[in-house]
């Protein structure tokens, strides 16, 4: 007899995949219906909402491609890209490969961006927060330090770069938009920050400068190190004032020093 594991792998493997041979190990008793229909009104059921999930995390994508095409695209990915986890809202992150690959999007080179870009903004919106910086116990940080710190962003940050000017497509295709909708491909890319303020999530233009120095504090860098490669990005980079504005607008939340050096418990 399977275990309890084996029979709920064999339903996800019968449900959603259609796989004849799990099916016969689940005993499912014939009524009116046989047991593939029955496993069909699941699957159906499922691949609903997984649709629905879609369709609410990449309005602007189905904007652009129009509802037949994102109709197609969202049940060809559906079918081949379950979700793993029992969470939808974390549904959908793997939809930008599926459209670098999508051969009728072959000629929208730019979807794969604006669908990173989307994520970016549904995950930041339901991330976890964070209290702000500690700035009495950074101001405690000896400066022979401070090159030393790792800094935290919050949970909310999203740092994304496109050679398309992703910025403009976004703002272009929203409900609220005045513009005349029209974008330049050709008009330069992007590194944007997306974060969740005090006012819902924004998106930001960065520099070159801006974006290595959270790239690089995000992957936990130290603070000099960050800065330097900052500098070397862009001419016109100013760390005292980014880092001033990241903290006020709490992009970065909280540090940590060297072992015996004024590190944060």
């Amino acid at each position: 007899m399977p275990s309890l594991l084996e029979l709920q792998r064999n339903f996800c493997v019968a449900t959603l995949f259609g796989d004849e041979s799990a099916l016969r190990t689940l005993g499912i008793v014939p009524g009116a219906l046989d047991a593939k229909s029955r496993l069909a009104v699941y699957r159906n059921n499922v691949f609903g909402n997984y649709r629905k999930v879609l369709a609410a995390t990449f309005p602007v994508l189905r904007r652009l491609v129009g509802a037949a095409f994102f109709s197609a695209a969202a049940e060809h990915f559906v079918r081949h890209h379950p979700s793993t986890r029992g969470d939808v809202n974390g549904y959908g992150g793997e939809f930008s490969l599926f459209l670098a690959s999508y051969r009728p999007a072959s000629d929208l080179a730019y979807l794969p961006d604006v669908a990173c870009l989307e994520w970016a903004v549904d995950q930041s919106a339901i991330a976890a927060d964070a209290p702000p910086m500690d700035l009495h116990a950074l101001s405690a940080v000896p400066a022979d330090v401070l090159p030393e710190l790792t800094m935290q962003l919050h949970p909310s940050v999203r740092l994304l770069t496109s050679e398309f000017p992703l910025l403009r497509i976004w703002r272009a295709n929203q409900p609220d938009d005045a513009s005349d909708g029209r974008v330049d491909l050709d008009a330069g890319g992007d590194r944007l920050l997306v974060a969740r303020g005090e006012d819902g999530v924004t998106i930001e233009r960065l520099s070159a400068g801006e974006h290595m120095l959270l790239a690089m504090l995000a992957a936990h860098d130290t603070l000099g190190t960050a800065a330097a490669r900052a500098a070397n990005a862009d001419d016109q980079f100013e760390l005292t004032a980014a880092l001033r504005r990241y903290v006020a607008n709490r992009t970065l939340v909280a540090f940590r020093a060297p072992r015996g050096k004024g590190a944060q418990p």
